[in-house]
Parts: C-alpha cells; structure tokens; sequence
C-alpha cells in the first residue's frame, strides 16, 4: 500500500498474520453461512477518513475455494480490505455483510472487526448497517444475528494451513 497522509505502513510480519487470518475468516464465513447464492459486502473507513467498500457475489453452486477468491480481482479486492480491516492499524473500523438468496426474500447477517477477527454483529447494529445510502434503493432483507466464527488457535497462526 502506498504511503499516505495519515496513514502508516504496516509492518509486513503484521499484514502476513492477518492475510492467514483473512484466509480462516472466509473459510469460517462460509462455512458458517452453507450451501446457497451469497453476497458479502465489506465496508472500512481508513484511519485518512476515507471510507472503501466493496462487493461479491458468490452464485449458488459456486466453488467457494479460497484459492479461487484470491484469483478473481472482486475476489481479491474483498480479500484484500479485509487483510487491513483485520491487520487494524489503516483502519479505524469494518463490517462484512453477508446476504444470502432464500424465499420469498434475502437473509442477511454481520460481522464487525475488533482485535484482528471478526465478531456477530447484533440485529440492531446490522439494521443500521443495512441502511441505504440517499438515492438508493433499500433491499427488502430478514436479518438475524451473525454465528460466532471460530478464531485461529495460535498454534495455527505459527503454522498456518499444515
């Protein structure tokens, strides 16, 4: 990342341990969320003031491998603002939602960055969230409190994947 007016390099040990946890978080989201079409949307504001967000739909029937996310350019820029969100020192705070197709309408749930992982956002908070933006239009979606997702062990963080 280039530097910037207030923002600061992070060190490249840090960003490494958060592309692992990158790596457990989306294993973990989808996981977590099953089999279906899904959408994740991740929202940050750096620590410049500069909010950034982005989009993924994942069609039903997909293979969700994370190889193939770190592939596709929507799929690493996704990847990509969730290593900083995660690393913390660029960002002042994230949320990643996930919008699952189901009948008669979406279901939708979140998660907020705190301390390097992700946690359940509540349904109030995700109300919030889901608020549109002026001018557009608002998506009819349930919503319901996000699962807890697993965290890494630190075993797993000093020898990720094996």
């Amino acid at each position: 990342m280039p530097e910037h007016a207030g923002l600061r390099r992070p060190d490249a040990a840090s960003t490494e341990a958060a592309m692992d946890r990158t790596l457990d978080a989306l294993t973990a989201v989808f996981r977590a969320l099953g089999p279906g079409e899904h959408t994740l949307d991740i929202a940050l504001l750096r620590t410049d003031d500069l909010p950034l967000c982005h989009g993924v739909e994942f069609p039903r029937g997909a293979d969700v491998e994370l190889s193939g996310i770190l592939g596709d350019d929507d799929y690493y820029t996704l990847a990509i603002l969730l290593v900083f969100a995660l690393e913390g020192s660029t960002v002042t705070g994230a949320t990643l939602i996930a919008t699952t197709i189901t009948e008669p309408r979406p279901r939708a749930c979140g998660w907020t960055v705190r301390d390097g992982w992700l946690h359940p956002m509540d349904t109030a908070s995700l109300e919030v969230a889901l608020i549109p933006c002026p001018g557009t239009e608002a998506d009819d979606r349930d919503v319901y409190a996000a699962p807890a997702l697993p965290q890494p062990s630190a075993d797993a963080e000093e020898n990720p994947r094996g």
